[in-house]
């Protein structure tokens, strides 16, 4: 199977940025990086052919400049490139198969801090089994940038009720290759009516803060056993699941989520808090499937 990484590039700051973040991660996997550009070459009847053979030309261009500022960077790098002439959602995933990862650009919110993740990165997110990195035009990102991003943690959140060794696994691995602490988090809410004071019992409320904990630690206890030198950051929080992830991934150089794989006629969902995720954080998201 081909384990190379891939990334889509489409000109803007955020591709580029994204291009230069997974150049580090294959180097990290020791793996080929991908460069793809994906977009429909046919005009429409009112537009001159001309235009078709002009955009595949800057393609072309695109991926040159692209992979020719990458091997400056990293003359290591094994680098290839390929341009599509289809819609971009369907190409990257058909790039993607067999590849290990997939990463995009995601534009920022401007004065907000976060992502906007437009048509095309939800299709493919919805669409791609492989691991899918989202990552912006932040300053860790840049190419100047010498492994900053690397030490700065990686944070995944851990359902108890429903652990997922694929999420766990993707997360130790970073983790391990990385050398960075893993901060693993599992969050929970206080009985409905105890914020009210109403149903508030410190005692009752501090065993089943003990129980998450301890059915937090059964759960990663496998994994650690598998990753004895990963320095593993347990934690149990009461609020919100996605608000307690974004501020612990606050100052993370990676945050892990996962999405349920779902085949059926309905469509796709990638649940509240990887929607939440994928439109706030400030690190770089890898969205995971899963069953």
């Amino acid at each position: 199977m081909n384990r190379r990484i891939v990334v889509g590039l489409d000109g803007s700051a955020e591709s580029v940025a994204a291009a230069h973040w997974a150049a580090r991660e294959a180097l990290l996997r020791r793996v080929p990086l991908h460069l793809v550009h994906a977009e429909i070459w046919d005009p429409p009847l009112i537009v001159a052919a001309a235009g078709s053979e002009e955009r595949r030309q800057a393609a072309r261009t695109l991926l040159r400049e692209a992979s020719d500022e990458l091997l400056d960077k990293h003359p290591q790098l094994d680098i290839s490139a390929e341009s599509f002439d289809g819609q971009p959602a369907a190409s990257l995933a058909h790039a993607t198969a067999g590849a290990s990862m997939l990463v995009l650009g995601s534009r920022g919110l401007g004065t907000l801090r976060g992502f906007v993740l437009g048509s095309v990165g939800m299709a493919v997110v919805h669409s791609v089994e492989q691991p899918v990195v989202l990552v912006r035009a932040s300053e860790d990102a840049l190419p100047h940038v010498q492994g900053r991003h690397l030490d700065r943690g990686v944070v995944v959140g851990v359902d108890t009720g429903r652990p997922c060794d694929a999420l766990l696994s993707f997360a130790f691995d970073e983790a391990s290759r990385r050398g960075c602490t893993l901060h693993a988090l599992h969050s929970w809410m206080l009985p409905p009516l105890a914020g009210s004071g109403a149903a508030y019992n410190p005692e009752v409320n501090a065993r089943i803060a003990q129980l998450k904990r301890t059915g937090l630690d059964d759960i990663l206890r496998p994994w650690q056993d598998m990753y004895p030198g990963v320095d593993l950051d347990a934690q149990v929080a009461v609020g919100p699941c996605a608000e307690q992830l974004l501020e612990a991934g606050s100052e993370a150089g990676l945050m892990v989520v996962g999405r349920r794989i779902r085949r059926s006629s309905v469509g796709t969902h990638i649940g509240p808090v990887a929607h939440a995720i994928l439109h706030h954080s400030t690190a770089p998201v890898a969205v995971i499937a899963h069953e």
